[in-house]
């Protein structure tokens, strides 16, 4: 992870946080509003930056009490197998557990098993249902 440094609650450029989640989720890129939708359901959030250059990103959502939820975790085609996502994720851990966090919960793809086992998160069952595209 080298010349990366990872933020938490960082200001967040928005324009530049919808780019690096359309092209991580293959989506059709859109502006969305980031910054406010952070501070008013966030926990925390965490980025990493190489310079000025927005490589990856989680949010930390809660239910503000016991349960913390990883989302949006998505690091960029270039950065990636660099650490850096695992380094997100232990920073998001990190915060909540200062929170008092009991919980943290994350939904995943089964390709993604290996990764999240690797920050010390195993598969569970749970469901999951898209309401649309």
């Amino acid at each position: 992870m080298t010349d990366v440094r990872v933020r938490v609650r960082p200001e967040v450029d928005d324009v530049a946080l919808s780019a690096l989640h359309a092209a991580g989720f293959d989506e059709t890129p859109r502006l969305r509003r980031w910054s406010a939708q952070l501070a008013a359901h966030s926990l925390s959030w965490l980025d990493a930056r190489d310079g000025e250059a927005l490589a990856g990103f989680v949010n930390l959502a809660w239910d503000g009490d016991r349960h913390a939820f990883l989302l949006d975790l998505v690091v960029a085609d270039g950065y990636r197998r660099r650490g850096i996502g695992r380094a997100l994720v232990a920073g998001a851990v990190e915060q909540a557990t200062a929170a008092g966090c009991t919980w943290l919960h994350v939904d995943f793809a089964p390709h993604l098993i290996p990764f999240y086992r690797s920050c010390a998160l195993p598969p569970t069952d749970a469901g999951l249902l898209r309401l649309h595209r």
